[in-house]
């Protein structure tokens, strides 16, 4: 990792690994900004649309989502890695 990353993100479906950058808002942000289509709707942890599975690793949330989020599964909107992650968005 560059001092300009401070995650790497695998999507364990496909094995795709793309960075996340340092100053990235957000899983979500990332995915997008390297179009990768996620289901999404608030964008502020209410709803739950952007659930995924976190295969491996940790991530920490800008604030405590909302919606309920069950053991291994987080909210892509207001979540961010803390490490390389691997993610399951289906």
């Amino acid at each position: 990792m560059t001092d300009r990353t401070t995650a790497s993100i695998t999507l364990a479906d496909n094995s795709q690994r793309i960075d996340f950058a340092a100053g990235c808002p957000s899983l979500l942000h990332c995915l997008e900004s390297n179009k990768i289509d996620a289901a999404y709707q608030c964008r502020e942890g209410y709803c739950g649309a952007c659930r995924a599975t976190l295969v491996s690793g940790e991530v920490n949330y800008n604030e405590e989502p909302l919606a309920l989020v069950r053991d291994g599964e987080i909210l892509l909107c207001c979540c961010k890695p803390n490490g390389d992650i691997s993610i399951n968005l289906k």
